[in-house]
């Protein structure tokens, strides 16, 4: 019973409408029988002429219901109304639908203490009375994509026991002005309709930044005056949400940083809970692996422990999105279980993309070979935090080849000694290949993600904005730099900067050249092992070290 007062109220217009359509259809199908004996009782040419004046006045007619009326009247009043093109395409989620357990939201531990706050005074209306009736009506998720935002939303809902309303931002960007205003109309009042008979309604909006970015100044298109008209009818909402108690929560997420949103909407009184969800730590993705790996077979050579350790900044869907990867690579290989060399290559290929189709010449992977075993090695023997996990010379995204590290733990603040060694790391390949061939290839350089683009990128962040230049020079001189191109650095200043940048960088290259030289026989050691196998895995990796008794830098960090 109580669904049914709830389509009437929602869809009383479209009822009469439809009903005064059929009463229409049934008087004039009378009219039509009553007529059709005087009709049959003509001469065939008065029939004839009579038939063609009516063909012509139906094709008007289905031309002006279907096409001009629709334009005319619907764009204004019954489309603007919540009907035809004012309705928004939302999902209602029912409360039975909604099962998704509290338990079951993992990798965001710090997000969901936020939103349990919400979820008790949801549940418990006498601790609501208690702290004055006031409920909190806006929550804003903040975050990147991927990092569970609509799946803590639903599970707020599921726990409170209320239905939730789902739209998108862009649902509300349309091509007539007044269209977003009026689909947020109907948003709100069919939320309210919800609340009244179920005792509450979730409004979750996703991709809010679609509609809430600050309001403009119109410059004749009118595209403006539908985006402000958008914006002021949902702080009209979210006002008028307090002025009954309808249990009506919004929560919207969002993947932009808060201060590109409209500032109004962002108002205390409106969002009074902002939720900033981040990328899963260690534990976290430790967590998720297991929570994923619980739902398949895998065989016991899986270890969570070590893929959370490799996937370090995988987002949850990231991890979800590896495991079903390496689902379908056991598929293809006709097993039934998981094994943990299809984790890996289910990483590769969500890391490094496919293999790309190209050939290269003996001479060109003893090159690329030994361009790969530079950064491996310097990396492996210097660098403070992180690991070699694999060294490759298969092209991936037009890159004949790679060495990938991971930290072994998250660092946020690099320090000085870190950021050296990055720089180290990518000189060790032109040097490798200086070393070995006498002299250089094009590899090193030619785009922004070069290895001579990135140790000048670090050098120049370290004597331009973290004053660790050898002069002593210190301060951000970024920030000096004014607009169109106007700097209020003198050229002395420049000059100085840019000598602190060539110094680290030459200093630096002298000690990969010497660490190389001294390590002479690792580095044909590792360069033949790539080129014999094309690939070589951590383990793989770890062995060639071992076999000359050396160790990891960060390994020994962790013990000194």
């Amino acid at each position: 019973m109580k669904k049914f007062v709830l389509f009437l109220r929602l869809n009383w217009l479209k009822i009469i409408v439809v009903s005064l359509c059929v009463a229409m259809l049934v008087i004039i199908s009378c009219f039509l029988l009553s007529g059709l004996n005087s009709y049959f009782s003509l001469e065939s040419f008065n029939r004839r002429q009579i038939t063609a004046y009516m063909s012509f006045f139906l094709i008007i007619g289905i031309f002006t219901a279907f096409v001009q009326m629709p334009l005319f009247f619907g764009m204004h009043y019954y489309f603007m109304q919540g009907g035809g093109l004012g309705r928004v395409g939302l999902e209602k989620t029912e409360k039975a639908k909604l099962n998704i357990k509290w338990n079951e939201v993992i990798g965001m531990e710090s997000a969901k203490r936020e939103a349990w706050e919400l979820v008790r005074l949801l549940k418990d209306r006498s601790m609501l009375k208690t702290i004055g009736g006031k409920i909190i009506k806006g929550t804003m998720m903040i975050g990147p994509p991927g990092c569970g935002k609509t799946y803590l939303a639903k599970a707020i809902a599921s726990e409170c026991g209320l239905p939730m309303l789902s739209a998108v931002g862009s649902e509300f960007v349309g091509i007539f002005i007044g269209l977003g205003a009026a689909r947020m109309k109907s948003l709100f009042k069919q939320a309210r309709a919800l609340a009244k008979m179920e005792g509450g309604c979730i409004i979750f909006i996703d991709e809010i930044d679609s509609f809430a970015r600050p309001r403009q100044a119109e410059h004749g298109m009118g595209g403006a005056t539908d985006h402000n008209a958008t914006v002021n009818q949902f702080l009209t909402e979210l006002d008028g949400l307090r002025q009954t108690e309808n249990n009506i929560v919004v929560i919207a997420a969002t993947n932009v940083p808060e201060d590109e949103l409209d500032p109004a909407i962002m108002r205390a009184g409106r969002f009074d809970r902002k939720i900033h969800i981040t990328k899963p730590n260690l534990q976290e993705r430790k967590e998720l692996f297991e929570f994923y790996l619980s739902k398949v077979k895998t065989d016991s050579s899986v270890n969570a422990d070590f893929l959370a350790r490799k996937t370090l900044w995988f987002s949850p869907a990231d991890i979800d999105n590896m495991i079903r990867e390496a689902g379908l690579i056991a598929l293809r290989d006709k097993r039934n279980t998981i094994t943990m060399k299809d984790l890996s290559a289910a990483y590769d290929r969500i890391t490094f993309g496919l293999k790309a189709n190209i050939t290269l010449t003996e001479k060109e992977k003893q090159w690329v070979a030994y361009h790969e075993a530079g950064h491996a090695v310097i990396a492996y023997l210097t660098h403070p935090t992180n690991d070699v996990i694999k060294a490759t010379i298969i092209p991936h995204k037009g890159s004949m080849g790679f060495v990938f590290q991971r930290p072994i733990e998250e660092l946020y603040s690099p320090n000085k000694e870190h950021l050296l060694a990055n720089i180290k790391v990518s000189l060790a390949s032109y040097a490798a290949e200086k070393i070995k061939f006498g002299t250089t290839s094009s590899g090193v350089g030619g785009g922004r993600g070069s290895d001579f683009a990135n140790a000048m990128r670090i050098a120049y962040a370290m004597v331009w904005q973290y004053g660790m230049g050898k002069s002593g020079l210190i301060g951000d001189f970024y920030s000096l730099a004014g607009q169109n191109g106007e700097s209020f650095i003198s050229n002395k200043t420049k000059e100085i900067l840019d000598q602190d940048v060539q110094e680290i960088l030459q200093t630096c290259m002298k000690e990969v050249e010497d660490v190389l030289t001294q390590n002479r026989n690792l580095l044909d050691s590792f360069a033949q092992e790539l080129f014999k196998k094309q690939e070589l895995e951590f383990d793989e990796i770890v062995a060639i070290f071992d076999k000359f008794g050396l160790q990891s830098a960060s390994r020994k960090s962790l013990t000194t």
